[in-house]
């Protein structure tokens, strides 16, 4: 479980999350909220690429703050744009990059390489280079990445956003399958309508919390106005 206990956020002057106390059990939990309202910070602290400048981040009892690195192992983070992880030539690389970081033993890596690049339909792409797949391949391939290692949790900051209807309804169909509890960052309203729990965040606070089809409407309401 991941728990939040009196988290507040700043940057400099700017308090972005203000005194969250969450425990996030569900196994698929959709995060949204307006642009600058403290969505994407939220999910960072999630995994300890931030730490919360005011309490504390637990993931299965491991504080954030403290062993962030163990936390990581924990729980796996795809960036809304794909070539922000990407950091190998080519895509078999930047698979065997990641297993290796990870601390996956050097005789496994090439059979594990292999089986991710078919479970993810990329295998005519291992000696491709990376930054020259197009923008929903490169999806698959951070996405492929971050779950070839095995996190138990695994967070998404708009994983749909840079894609065409193509790719937002692979990626859509991938989040339904996937067996780890999922924190899915999504502006995009229709991915999340089946979700167990949305949160719902405005300028810097939770203000609502519960089923999609309540949080969601609140959601539109509170920008009815706009």
């Amino acid at each position: 479980m991941i728990e939040l206990d009196g988290v507040s956020h700043r940057f400099g002057e700017r308090e972005v999350l203000r005194a969250l106390d969450l425990s996030l059990s569900e196994n698929r939990i959709a995060v949204i909220g307006s642009n600058g309202s403290g969505k994407s910070t939220f999910a960072r602290l999630l995994n300890g690429l931030q730490v919360p400048t005011a309490g504390q981040v637990r993931v299965d009892g491991l504080d954030t703050r403290k062993q962030g690195k163990a936390v990581r192992k924990l729980v796996g983070f795809v960036f809304q744009d794909p070539d922000v992880q990407i950091v190998m030539p080519t895509v078999a690389e930047d698979l065997a990059f990641g297993l290796k970081h990870h601390g996956v033993a050097k005789s496994e890596i090439a059979d594990r390489v292999t089986e991710t690049l078919a479970e993810y339909g990329l295998t005519a792409f291992r000696d491709h280079p990376a930054h020259l797949l197009s923008g929903g391949q490169k999806q698959l391939l951070a996405i492929a990445a971050v779950l070839s290692v095995g996190p138990k949790y695994v967070v998404f900051d708009e994983p749909t956003t840079l894609l065409d209807l193509r790719n937002k309804r692979r990626i859509s169909r991938l989040l339904q399958e996937l067996p780890q509890q999922l924190i899915v960052v999504s502006h995009d309203l229709d991915l999340l309508a089946d979700f167990d729990r949305v949160l719902v965040f405005d300028e810097g606070r939770l203000v609502a919390d519960g089923p999609p089809a309540d949080t969601i409407a609140h959601y539109v309401a509170l920008h009815a106005t706009y």
